[in-house]
């Protein structure tokens, strides 16, 4: 496209879709109709164009690939980007949930209806660069100028409550990505570039790794969120609308799990290895005290949004496992995380739609009503638990099997999660689902429109899917994990030696 490179098109797609929808002139009604047709055309165009490169992926390569570079602000700065084993499913992932925010989205939102559209295209795009940047600087432009559409979709088409979480929600990301800020022109300044590949092979001080490593730590660590910054996270998810939701727990919570896949570990080995110990701790406690917090719930949202927080526990400790099955694991689980949490969050939207109420108690015995909706809703739940067939039980049983072969304790009081995760995912489908239908409101209550199949049926075969073939996810993560466990160990093994001659 304009003789740019596939990530590129990628990349401006959604701009110019937001850019045709800012033209459109007329009447209300079909500057919306137009709108909304215009946003899923693009959508969709652009999830076609990530299959393309996907088909020009070589899997088995662990280098970066798809690259291409642009002038941009220095000779040391460039518009680089490119694509590997860890960043490519994660774009796919983002391309391909946006249509069905897009479908979310298609009756609940009718003010401001092409603002809304244009904030989603242009989150897209910075969602998709924060992926494939290869310069440092463009990496932390992206990183941050997310943050703009997603505020402006909360605090605008929120709930009640909408400008008091839209501004925790920004207060809290800005101000951790400033210490990673800092970090980057210390970087800078060291290496003399910000060219991500030259930096990964790029030896950092012992002393100084650990402030970078502390620095990016601040940032990824509430963009996951883990505990105990993980507070605004409910409360953006409770008064976000359904598709911000979505792309809140199916795309932004992973740019937290990359940045440490990207930076944190192959950049500052020592420093990871010293703070293992921490993000082991931190990622327990979060599986089981927000596991203990769910079940005391009664906002279903609320209710997956702090199941959202202890699934990212397994994925920082899969992380920070330091082994092939580890870290295997914690990607495979960001990719199945984000298509169940997407899914339940949809699921939510579509029984909000026709009731306006979240609150558990305002439900119940809708499978007479709504027999699809009953099953769709319970694949989408048994994921959540990890139900082995689904692709929720992979990436936490094989997070276990790394934490295990790290340190058993941590091992064996993360597996209380799984234990955890099935007493407020059953008990909140009971509540909703079975048991009498005795609320008024509920008593006509629709079944799923053709609409809403369109936007469901893909995603519980994705799921059900990679529960079963694991390793068309698997495989695509094996190169690039083994290159970094390779020059991991031969960074601490190159400190050891130094500190063992220095003695």
């Amino acid at each position: 496209m304009f003789g740019l490179g596939i990530l590129s098109s990628l990349l401006l797609l959604p701009l110019i879709g937001s850019a045709i929808i800012l033209t459109l002139r007329g009447d209300d009604a079909a500057v919306q109709s137009n709108a909304r047709s215009i946003a899923l055309a693009t959508t969709i165009i652009t999830f076609i164009v990530s299959l393309v490169a996907w088909g020009q992926f070589d899997a088995t390569d662990p280098a970066f690939q798809l690259v291409e570079t642009h002038p941009w602000l220095s000779e040391t700065m460039a518009f680089k980007l490119g694509v590997d084993g860890f960043s490519f499913p994660l774009v796919l992932l983002t391309t391909f949930l946006m249509p069905f925010c897009i479908l979310a989205s298609w009756k609940s939102i009718n003010t401001r209806v092409r603002a809304y559209y244009v904030a989603f295209l242009v989150l897209e795009t910075t969602l998709l660069g924060v992926f494939v940047a290869l310069d440092l600087v463009l990496f932390y432009v992206l990183f941050e100028a997310g943050l703009i559409p997603m505020f402006l979709i909360i605090g605008i088409w929120g709930g009640k409550r909408r400008i008091y979480a839209s501004f925790k929600f920004f207060l809290y990301t800005l101000l951790g990505s400033l210490l990673m800020f800092l970090a980057i022109l210390a970087m800078y300044w060291q290496a003399g570039t910000s060219d991500i590949p030259t930096l990964l092979q790029f030896k950092f001080d012992s002393s100084l790794q650990t402030w970078l490593w502390l620095a990016f730590f601040a940032s990824f660590a509430v963009k996951m969120p883990m505990w105990p910054v993980h507070t605004w996270l409910p409360d953006a998810h409770v008064e976000a609308p359904t598709a911000g939701s979505v792309i809140l727990a199916g795309i932004m919570l992973k740019m937290g799990g990359y940045g440490f896949i990207r930076f944190s570990i192959p950049m500052f080995p020592e420093a990871s290895l010293y703070f293992q110990p921490l993000v082991f701790a931190l990622s327990v406690v979060a599986i089981i005290y927000t596991s203990l917090v769910a079940l005391a719930q009664q906002d279903i949202k609320k209710l997956i949004a702090y199941s959202s927080v202890a699934h990212m526990g397994f994925v920082t400790m899969g992380l920070f496992t330091l082994t092939e099955q580890g870290i295997q694991g914690a990607m495979f689980q960001m990719i199945s995380h984000g298509l169940v949490s997407g899914a339940l969050f949809f699921a939510v939207g579509i029984i909000y739609d026709r009731t306006h109420t979240r609150e558990i108690s305002a439900y119940g015995g809708l499978v007479h009503r709504m027999p699809h909706y009953a099953v769709a809703f319970m694949i989408f739940t048994m994921a959540n638990v990890g139900l082995p067939g689904t692709s929720g039980f992979v990436g936490e049983f094989m997070t276990l099997i790394g934490a295990f072969q790290a340190n058993p304790w941590v091992a064996f009081f993360a597996a209380t999660g799984l234990i955890l995760s099935a007493p407020y995912a059953l008990w909140l489908y009971r509540r909703v689902i079975f048991g009498p239908l005795d609320k008024e409101n509920l008593k006509s209550i629709l079944d799923l429109d053709r609409r809403e199949i369109i936007a469901v049926v893909p995603l519980i075969l994705l799921i059900i899917w990679y529960g079963i073939q694991p390793d068309d996810i698997l495989n695509v993560f094996a190169p690039a994990t083994e290159h970094l466990l390779r020059s991991t160990e031969a960074a601490l093994t190159v400190i050891k030696t130094a500190a063992i001659t220095v003695q």
